[in-house]
């Protein structure tokens, strides 16, 4: 056979291949989905019965960090920590880390709370770069300022653990809006069962909706359509995906914007890691790891009634260097515990959900971007049949319509009477239009995180944010 003809074979056998990831993908998403409605449900007739208020006078209910790491986030983080002390908790304190901003971060925090620096030890469990001083006010017993070199988001965690009281902490991203109940039914699921070390909450998109002190007043539909998108996106990738693998144990992420820890399960694998910009999954795979080599009971919940709002990204620049870090932050994640992977001694992390992220997440990035090359190629040389393309796509295309418009549902179910039927029916048109080039461009987008892992792997990342009002 001649080169040619090999060539006429890859390609034959890649559309075929490609065809049936893309199909398998779907279908699986689907299950997810279906899982997710379930499960929803029974949560939803649980809290039905259930009293949240009592829980607040519990003489059981664990105090809490919340854990602020901050880089240049001069224009939200004092409305921030004044939305943060409304929260509906018994016992919290929040712990701002500054981690040597190069804007008026600093300035804004001392000057809005009248901070002073402190002479205080601090207990350095997990190693970190040089604390500069801790700062605090009597009339604000509630905050502690921390400020110190630059490190990374990381080593900002890992100080705030250091310096933190209370056996459980928060880690919240600097724009994050966090509803008020939300911390409370966190910490009930440590109460519920005491295997938990960690409960992730629902990450939702803020861009659109009115928030005041965590609380959602109305909704409008945000101007730009790549805001739309993810709005559409979210409600895809949490309540279907992250519902369905905490539903099994075998959850791999919990979102930096918001998630509890129990402090001393994360002091035990030694922190969050400081080489990564990954570090939420990471420290997740970590705990999997740690608990399951030294055969410990252990839950890692996701609470899909826990909410905290965080601002998407504007413009397409944004949203390009918040999804290459995110698939550079999946990469060196994998990477970093590929022992894990078909590895039976973990279980269903190990057999399922390690395999899933290394095929569809990471790798599903590479094929897809060379399916829009080959699948076209091969159909003007004729090695693809139009009528069985014709047929894929569309069968592909309409399982991201159902997964999408099934999410949005899903979502309406949990949050009522937040949309109007019309917004509704207008995001389901987005759910509908994001499969023909939102989808695509963010596969690229991921693609282009894999082949500058090495040379982005270490930045903190940074997208614009517009000042909120409180």
């Amino acid at each position: 056979m001649n080169f040619i003809t090999y060539v006429r074979y890859f390609i034959a056998f890649f559309d075929y291949f490609c065809m049936a990831f893309t199909v398998t993908l779907s279908l699986i998403y689907i299950i997810q989905l279906v899982i997710s409605f379930v499960r929803v449900r029974k949560d939803d007739k649980l809290r039905q019965s259930n009293d949240y208020g009592r829980y607040v006078s519990s003489e059981n209910l664990l105090p809490i960090s919340l854990i602020i790491p901050a880089y240049n986030e001069e224009e939200n983080i004092v409305s921030n920590i004044k939305s943060l002390m409304k929260i509906d908790y018994p016992q919290f304190e929040i712990v701002v880390v500054n981690d040597g901003s190069t804007d008026r971060t600093h300035d804004r925090i001392v000057e809005a709370f009248g901070l002073y620096e402190i002479e205080t030890a601090v207990k350095t469990s997990i190693p970190t770069k040089e604390v500069r001083g801790v700062y605090y006010n009597v009339d604000y017993p509630k905050i502690i300022y921390v400020d110190k070199e630059n490190g990374g988001k990381s080593d900002a965690l890992n100080a705030g653990i250091n310096i933190s009281s209370y056996p459980l902490f928060a880690c919240l991203d600097a724009d994050s809006r966090i509803e008020p109940d939300a911390l409370l039914k966190l910490s009930i699921e440590f109460l519920k069962n005491t295997d938990t070390i960690v409960a992730g909450g629902l990450v939702r998109i803020a861009n659109g909706f009115k928030i005041k002190d965590g609380r959602v007043s109305g909704f409008t539909m945000p101007p730009k359509m790549i805001e739309r998108f993810q709005i559409v996106e979210y409600y895809r990738s949490f309540l279907s995906g992250r519902v369905s693998w905490g539903a099994a144990n075998s959850m791999l992420i919990v979102s930096g914007a918001f998630g509890v820890f129990k402090k001393q399960a994360v002091i035990d694998v030694g922190g969050y890691k400081t080489n990564t910009i990954g570090e939420d999954m990471e420290i997740v795979v970590r705990l999997h790891k740690y608990m399951k080599i030294h055969r410990k009971k252990y839950k890692i919940i996701f609470c899909e009634d826990a909410v905290c709002w965080t601002q998407g990204p504007m413009s397409v620049a944004d949203i390009r260097s918040q999804r290459r870090r995110w698939q550079i932050g999946l990469l060196d994640t994998l990477k970093s515990h590929i022992s894990m992977l078909f590895n039976p001694r973990y279980g269903a992390i190990g057999l399922f959900a390690i395999p899933y992220n290394w095929i569809f997440e990471l790798l599903g990035a590479v094929v897809e971007v060379l399916g829009y090359f080959i699948i076209p190629f091969s159909l003007i040389l004729g090695e693809l049949n139009m009528f069985f393309f014709t047929i894929y796509f569309l069968v592909a295309a309409l399982l991201g319509v159902i997964l999408s418009i099934g999410s949005l549902i899903l979502e309406q179910f949990t949050r009522k009477n937040i949309m109007s039927a019309k917004q509704c029916l207008s995001l389901s048109l987005y759910a509908v239009i994001e499969n023909f080039g939102y989808r695509q461009m963010i596969t690229v987008f991921r693609l282009e995180g894999i082949l500058k892992y090495r040379k982005l792997r270490k930045t903190w990342g940074k997208i614009k944010r517009k000042e909120v009002e409180q």
